[in-house]
């Protein structure tokens, strides 16, 4: 087998040099950064070495077990293995983690209520709770024909019409533009005295696909649609698209990568004729307003942990935070009852439902959410998949290594060795996975990489195996046949490889 795809990627100096000229424009159109200011000029040099893709696959690497390095957990695997605090984190800080913890698990209602330190809720909402959609902070599932459909939801936007509009976008001063009536959501469920939007139904196709062996798969094509729309029908410009939660994991450890090491991997004009094309997301910081990269999100629509915690608690359960004020959630100007429900404020406690220390401390939870050790890293089975994972291509968007920021607010992230397999850009994905939703820079084809480390514990933790940003893959193998665009060379040569091969890969996977 060919080890040419492997002997492209390690010339990460030489990827390095190429992307220059595109970061350097990034840089003065978006004013991000492009070459790391943390490191000592010997400590670049060290990094460069540490994360260029090894192409000795006899053995597991040094620190490889440790995949999120000191922060990892080495707990015993439960159905409790996504839950547990980085495991360097300094004991005083411990405090933080468990109040976060159980404002995460926190059950909101309506209001009023005499619990006026837990009401607001809604008054449309998905959830009424953080762990209600990440079940044991793990990943999200499709109803499945069950009568909850919580942890999936479906997003509701249009692209830009008018100048003004697309001008926006290109500033990313929005990532898109609501549905007039539904807003930027459809929430399924409703205080008291108020209808729920509607309802998301999904039917699936089965089509059959042959590998090159002659074995068949079958996978399963969704189709989503609203039914029992409460308030008139969504606008025909309006496009849906489903989400399921995403795995809490390593959640910190990401946000410390360095903007500059990830851009380094960006190449949206394919200068080097390889066929991937990742680029970055360019959004605002909910905060400071500045401009920033997306890295969450399955479209990488937020920049930062306390973004993505703050969209939440407004879209998926209408609280309001500091970040996002409005104590209607995404109550519209056409959903009027909506808008006069009363809503959780309390003025001795805050301007918020959730005034502070709420968003930071369920931040903080979000932040130091350790990644699990790596199982069989060093077992001649995973090796042999690791090695037809790197030949076929696949780290070309699933990079294996970072090292993250040595300056980070947080020291249990700092100057830490991680291996998430993912780039954080974004990648057209082809047709088969397209949503037609555009998101900020990303197009209705595109996708960002997402990190791959825990997968292979989702049974486990998450009680299913469902895959993909809407869990359509029902295993690991479906999830890559259904790769296209950008990744369908690797994905025919996973298709094409023997049946043994196809097994080593996917215990490859599942060792992460």
């Amino acid at each position: 087998m060919s080890h040419a795809p492997a002997r492209r990627l390690i010339a990460s100096a030489a990827l390095c040099a190429m992307f220059a000229g595109f970061s350097a424009g990034i840089a003065s159109g978006f004013d991000l950064p492009t070459k790391r200011t943390d490191l000592s000029e010997t400590d670049l040099k060290r990094v460069a070495d540490i994360t260029r893709p090894t192409a000795d696959f006899s053995k597991a690497e040094q620190y490889e077990a440790m995949q999120a390095g000191a922060t990892t957990s080495i707990d015993s695997v439960t159905e409790d293995s996504f839950s547990h605090v980085s495991a360097n984190i300094p004991f005083e800080e411990e405090q933080n983690f468990k109040l976060g913890n159980a404002l995460f698990r926190k059950l909101w209602v309506s209001s009023p209520s005499s619990t006026q330190a837990s009401d607001g809720l809604g008054p449309l909402f998905n959830a009424r709770s953080c762990m209600s959609c990440h079940v044991n902070d793990g990943r999200g599932r499709p109803p499945e024909g069950g009568p909850s459909a919580t942890s999936m939801l479906l997003r509701l936007a249009r692209e830009a019409k008018t100048p003004e509009e697309k001008k926006a976008i290109a500033e990313a001063d929005v990532v898109n533009f609501p549905d007039p009536i539904y807003g930027h959501q459809l929430q399924d469920l409703a205080v008291p005295g108020l209808a729920a939007e509607g309802k998301m139904a999904i039917s699936y196709r089965e089509e059959t696909v042959t590998l090159g062996d002659g074995e068949t798969v079958s996978l399963r094509r969704p189709r989503y649609s609203l039914v029992d729309p409460a308030y008139g029908p969504l606008d025909p410009a309006t496009t849906i698209s489903p989400r399921v939660a995403s795995a809490m994991i390593g959640l910190g450890l990401i946000e410390a990568i360095p903007t500059a090491d990830i851009l380094a991997h960006a190449d949206p004009d394919d200068a080097d004729g390889d066929g991937i094309s990742g680029k970055p997301a360019v959004v605002r910081d909910h905060r400071s307003g500045g401009i920033a990269l997306g890295r969450f999100g399955w479209k990488a629509q937020n920049a930062s942990v306390r973004d993505q915690s703050a969209d939440a608690f407004a879209n998926d359960i209408g609280i309001s935070t500091p970040d996002r004020p409005d104590a209607h959630g995404d109550c519209t100007v056409a959903e009027e009852k909506c808008l006069d429900m009363p809503t959780g404020v309390q003025k001795r406690l805050g301007e918020e439902e959730a005034p502070d220390p709420i968003l930071d401390l369920v931040t903080f939870y979000s932040e130091n959410l350790a990644v699990p050790a790596r199982r069989k890293a060093s077992f001649p089975q995973t090796l042999r998949g690791k090695r037809i994972f790197y030949e076929t291509g696949c780290i070309s968007c699933h990079v294996p290594k970072f090292v993250t920021r040595r300056d980070t607010a947080d020291k249990a992230q700092s100057f830490q060795l991680i291996w998430p397999y993912s780039d954080f850009l974004l990648h057209d994905m082809g047709e088969g996975l397209a949503d037609g939703q555009q998101v900020g820079l990303a197009s209705g084809r595109e996708w960002r990489t997402p990190p791959l480390w825990g997968i292979g514990l989702t049974l486990t933790v998450s009680g299913h195996s469902f895959f993909l940003h809407d869990g359509r893959a029902r295993d690991l193998t479906e999830a890559i046949l259904w790769h296209g665009g950008e990744a369908e060379k690797a994905r025919n040569a996973f298709s094409s490889l023997p049946k043994d091969d196809r097994a080593a890969l996917i215990t490859f996977l599942e060792s992460l």
